[in-house]
């Protein structure tokens, strides 16, 4: 009896699957394993408040097409990201990813109080008047 060989096109198709399968699996444990380790420094910083200046602002618009299984729809979804830049009395300068509202209520070249922790942004409190008037608050 004769057996012809297997075609090479149907034989690589399950490889390539499963190559592709564990790099998209093998991305996803890594970004949670990063997400966790950055969660964790950041936990073990101590808590900081530093007189800072507002440098800049901008922000990050990212945008995706997602499919909808129940109608066979998309929809195009964006996000936004903020981001503030502080530069401290030292002179170092810091950015840190904000929320919304945060990123509305704070000003380009404001002064204040900055508190953080790690590379996690908590608060930052604009002065009453400028510092050196020394009615900070």
């Amino acid at each position: 009896m004769f057996h012809s060989p297997p075609d090479i096109m149907f034989s690589a198709i399950p490889i390539i699957f499963f190559v592709i399968f564990f790099l998209v699996l093998g991305t996803i444990i890594f970004g949670i394993v990063k997400s966790i380790g950055q969660w964790r420094y950041n936990n073990s910083q101590p808590k900081l408040t530093v007189s800072a200046k507002v440098t800049s602002k901008r922000t990050h618009t990212s945008s995706s097409i997602q499919h909808n299984a129940g109608d066979m729809g998309m929809h195009h979804v964006e996000s936004t990201s903020y981001y503030i830049t502080f530069e401290v009395e030292s002179g170092d300068r810091m950015e840190f990813r904000v929320d919304g509202r945060e990123f509305g209520l704070i000003a380009d070249n404001d002064l204040g109080k900055l508190c953080f922790q790690g590379t996690r942004f908590l608060s930052f409190v604009r002065y009453k008047s400028s510092p050196a008037d020394g009615d900070s608050k």
